[in-house]
């Protein structure tokens, strides 16, 4: 799924009313009428519904949305924002429908002090600023705004397409922001709607289909996308009938320390889970035994070291493997850097770095440009902090991540809610699966192994990190729901790879 601008949203409903064609009054009663049917799926007309109406299009669906649900027999009051005394046209088309048919559910707003007390059950319905708002909200419609958020605790506050004063491209840290419990936006997600920062605002996002012309969606390139099931299946790859272990590639992870050793073990048994035909792990003497009864299904290559890696250098031929995993447990110690020197010197393919080899690379930054182009780097925001720097915002550092991305041409899947995989072109792909039981130590671990796994199975460096990424929180949303959110373990993800394979794709 596309994720558009602001701007590029609004040329497509232009586009939509030029081609479709539909006037731009008839869109706005599609995308009011959606509105209004998932308000009265949730909400039964009993609630008394509190309408705040700006005077751009924002307000003009709120407007319509208020006729509609009167229609439907809702107590609805709306409050008009008097903040100029000019409107857009459809706004005005709407008011003047509202008012023949509603006049006693309007009233204006020109101060804090005209919005009424509430009663206990009422819906708050944000239809203020929605995208219309390019500068953060100030004076009495800051009071507004206050107003209403301090409402939050004791009413459901409802935003129309954005939160009132949130940014949908821009960060909005430290301006006055609705902070809704649920956003009603229409067609595509917004830049907005996928960074941590702006949560407290959006609350839970709803993202309601109003039929905007296919042919703008399919021809408007756009640098942020949102992974769903339609890239998955173009990016799977069935199994040939007639393959063995050696069509599915040889792994190599070099993983594991002293007292680590459940990492190693964990990455292990994602990368087989996630089809590697032959697995090796190169750990030190004392995981050893440790691997060897904890995953039978994987080979072992031991370290000179009892604790650390420190001569892997000595030990692997490069060359022998599809794809090399490598940082899980595996400790700093500077022994262990000299040896990742001397392999990123050596390895020619892409390969999957996380976790311990990641902090390497930021105590040794020079390192960063010896990693081979096309491999895959799995951050959590930290780690990105310490190789890359801080930002000031979300917004600013997802740009850092794709600029990273582009300078050292590989593919940085900077973990979160929306997993952002920034690719060597300037592409960043969201990931949409997952939830927060998923937060909990070794979930970065198992992550690393089914990207090795895959990138061993001749999948592009970008397919293993969209799939991989995909499949990772899949399995999670599987087992937080026989599990809860809250019982669930990294070893969890791994069980359910299996039915993420067979059900989500």
């Amino acid at each position: 799924m596309k994720i558009f601008s602001a701007a590029q949203i609004r040329e497509a409903d232009a586009f939509t009313i030029a081609h479709e064609p539909v006037s731009s009054a008839q869109l706005m009663e599609r995308a009011a009428g959606k509105c209004a049917a998932w308000l009265e799926e949730h909400y039964a007309p009993r609630y008394p519904i509190y309408i705040f109406c700006g005077k751009g299009n924002n307000g003009g669906d709120g407007l319509v949305i208020a006729r509609l649900l009167l229609d439907r027999g809702y107590k609805v009051s709306t409050g008009i924002l008097q903040y100029s005394a000019q409107a857009s046209a459809d706004h005005q088309l709407n008011l003047e429908a509202l008012q023949q048919q509603y006049p006693a559910s309007l009233y204006a707003i020109g101060d804090v002090s005209d919005i009424p007390a509430l009663p206990p059950d009422a819906i708050i319905i944000d239809a203020i600023f929605g995208t219309g708002m390019s500068r953060p909200i100030e004076g009495w419609l800051a009071g507004v705004v206050h107003h209403i958020n301090g409402q939050r605790g004791k009413h459901t506050i409802v935003a129309i397409d954005m939160p009132s004063g949130l940014q949908a491209d821009e960060s909005s840290v430290q301006q006055t922001v609705i902070q809704a419990h649920h956003t009603l936006s229409f067609e595509c997600y917004k830049l907005a709607f996928l960074l941590p920062e702006n949560a407290p605002y959006t609350g839970e996002v709803h993202i309601l289909p109003i039929g905007l012309h296919p042919d703008y969606i399919t021809h408007t390139p756009t640098r942020y996308l949102l992974t769903d099931p339609d890239i998955i299946q173009t990016i799977y790859q069935p199994r040939n009938p007639f393959a063995h272990k050696g069509t599915y590639g040889h792994a190599l992870l070099i993983a594991g320390s002293y007292g680590k050793m459940g990492a190693a073990v964990l990455s292990a048994r994602a990368c087989l889970r996630a089809g590697v035909g032959l697995l090796t792990c190169y750990v030190p003497q004392c995981g050893y035994n440790i691997m060897q009864l904890s995953e039978p299904c994987a080979m072992c290559i031991t370290d000179d070291d009892p604790h650390y890696s420190l001569h892997f250098h000595r030990s692997i031929n490069t060359a022998t493997y599809k794809a090399i995993g490598i940082g899980p447990g595996l400790d700093t110690q500077p022994g262990t850097a000299k040896a990742l020197e001397h392999l990123l010197d050596n390895c020619q393919r892409p390969m999957v770095i996380d976790a311990d080899a990641l902090n390497l690379l930021s105590v040794y930054p020079y390192l960063l440009y010896k990693v081979p182009a096309g491999s895959i780097l799995t951050p959590h925001p930290k780690e990105f902090e310490r190789l890359f720097g801080a930002t000031p915002n979300e917004v600013a550092r997802l740009e850092l991540l794709s600029q990273q991305a582009v300078k050292l041409q590989v593919y940085i899947l900077l973990k979160g809610r929306y997993s952002a995989i920034a690719c060597p072109d300037g592409a960043v792909y969201f990931n949409n699966t997952g939830n927060p039981g998923m937060a909990t130590g070794g979930s970065g671990d198992v992550l690393t192994g089914i990207l090795t796994g895959l990138l061993a199975q001749d999948y592009s460096p970008k397919a293993a990190a969209i799939l991989g990424a995909w499949l990772h929180g899949f399995a999670g949303d599987l087992a937080a729901a026989h599990l809860s959110q809250e019982a669930m373990t990294a070893a969890d993800i791994i069980q359910w790879l299996g039915k993420a394979f067979l059900e989500g794709i």
